[in-house]
């Protein structure tokens, strides 16, 4: 598999898009770092080339900061994982801009209510940041938790997503 690379300045830095010849996006964030965004993926879903470009999923990212929340949720990805992890990365797209969920609200949602552990480490695993928003899942009590690309991105994101 070929991949095209581009980074883009945001108001929230550098973000960079690895998309597959399809024009998929296999990973994404905020990072100008093209060693960052590939240590996101799987072996299985690792290039065999990488070439510089433009990406289709760029004009999604510059929709978004320019206020359409809605812009990246047609913008393909491709992931690989478990089928529970297929399941919880294809959930994390339904949430809605302004309507974060806490992790424990997520594993009710995926059909299991214990398994909060498993919520969470499908949002950590989740390689096409952005338009996989495994931003929008917070703590219980609204704490931020983790985030791959620093929780610094994560509250402006989630404030942003706030003013719709």
């Amino acid at each position: 598999m070929t991949a095209t690379i581009q980074s883009l300045d945001t108001p929230d830095g550098a973000f960079t898009i690895l998309a597959d010849d399809s024009g998929r996006v296999l990973a994404s964030g905020w990072t100008a770092d093209p060693e960052q965004i590939l240590a996101r993926l799987s072996p299985k879903m690792r290039p065999s080339s990488i070439s510089e470009g433009e990406t289709d999923a760029s004009a999604a990212v510059a929709a978004f900061y320019g206020g359409d929340l809605h812009a990246i949720d047609g913008v393909e990805v491709a992931q690989a994982g478990t089928e529970m992890q297929l399941v919880g990365w294809a959930a994390l797209r339904r949430i809605e801009p302004g309507q974060p969920l806490t992790y424990s609200e997520f594993a009710v949602a995926l059909g299991h209510p214990s398994a909060v552990r498993a919520a969470a480490s499908i949002c950590a695993r989740n390689a096409p940041a952005l338009f996989v928003p495994c931003h929008r899942v917070l703590r219980t009590g609204g704490a931020l938790g983790g985030f791959a690309w620093g929780t610094e991105v994560k509250r402006r994101l989630l404030e942003r997503e706030a003013r719709i």
